[in-house]
């Protein structure tokens, strides 16, 4: 089955776009369509049931992403690329407490 199945979820004035099949830069659009007609609403996007991401869905998907939207479920390299294209994915990266110098200095 290829495509994207776009299920949208309203929970308490949240609204919820669960991603599921394969995103690419065809299906980027369609979200982007989708999130454009909630323009202004707090809206949260799940990848976490995509069986395929594609690095080019990205790119469309970051050029008019609101503030107002949360990402949740990315892999790390997709999060990465967000934070490329100056989107904050709401992630932040701690660094270990111990660093590898000084584990070897010991």
């Amino acid at each position: 089955m290829a495509g994207l199945q776009i299920h949208r979820e309203d929970v308490a004035g949240r609204i919820t776009l669960r991603l599921e099949g394969v995103l690419d830069g065809k299906t980027a659009q369609e979200v982007q369509t989708s999130l454009d007609t909630l323009h202004g609403q707090d809206v949260v996007v799940d990848f976490t049931h995509l069986r395929e991401f594609k690095d080019s869905a990205v790119g469309v998907l970051t050029r008019n992403l609101a503030n107002s939207v949360k990402l949740r479920g990315l892999a790390s390299h997709h999060e990465r690329m967000f934070r490329y294209f100056g989107v904050t994915t709401g992630v932040v990266v701690q660094r270990p407490y111990y660093t590898p110098e000084d584990v070897l200095s010991l």
